[in-house]
């Protein structure tokens, strides 16, 4: 049986890698010694870590989509109105409501600037629960921070460099086949090319 994925699991797997002692807690209450500096090293690293890694990509447990009410203030010229940016937004796909029809928007600060009555947002959030991670994003994961944490842990530069490698192939792999649980579009299936083609929907 697959054991679920913690912040704990995919930061001490990442120790186990740089040949460093695992970590059972993120509370330096409940550790001692040198594991204490490994336990901060983790809890300062992985939220950062996280964020860059579910950014690279849109990961479909980490998309989201919401439809944005306008704010309470409109932008002083060019826009009629503007959209708070969700909370836990980490990378727009896109807005619109499907991704053939995409409003025309800017982003500008925490807000996102449209002529339009509502905002439909198809975005990438900062998913902090592991246990809904698939194993491609958990090894890309554990990857990604014992590249970040290589050197602190172990002093080596050229460890660092070649953890910086496998981070990328290993989130390649993660990525395509976290793509291909979707179905492949052709180009006939957008409804502009639909369109040219003489074809309606």
């Amino acid at each position: 049986m697959a054991t679920t994925a913690t912040e704990v699991s995919i930061c001490s797997n990442a120790m186990l890698r740089l040949g460093a002692d695992p970590i059972s807690s993120f509370d330096e209450a409940s550790v001692t010694g040198d594991n204490i500096e490994r336990v901060r090293l983790a809890v300062n690293l992985w939220p950062t870590v996280r964020r860059q890694v579910l950014r690279s990509h849109p990961w479909n447990v980490a998309v989201k989509r919401v439809l944005l009410s306008p704010d309470a203030m409109a932008p002083a010229f060019g826009f009629a109105r503007r959209f708070q940016r969700p909370a836990d937004w980490l990378r727009t796909l896109f807005i619109g409501r499907d991704e053939w029809e995409r409003a025309k928007y800017r982003t500008e600060g925490n807000y996102f600037l449209s002529d339009a009555a509502d905002c439909p947002l198809v975005y990438v959030f900062d998913n902090d629960n592991p246990a809904t991670y698939d194993a491609g994003l958990v090894a890309a994961l554990e990857m990604a921070m014992a590249a970040a944490m290589a050197f602190p842990v172990t002093k080596s530069t050229s460890l660092a460099g070649e953890l910086a490698a496998e981070v990328r192939s290993t989130l390649m792999i993660a990525r395509g086949v976290d793509s291909a649980d979707d179905p492949t579009e052709t180009l006939g299936d957008s409804p502009l090319m639909a369109a040219r083609m003489g074809r309606r929907w």
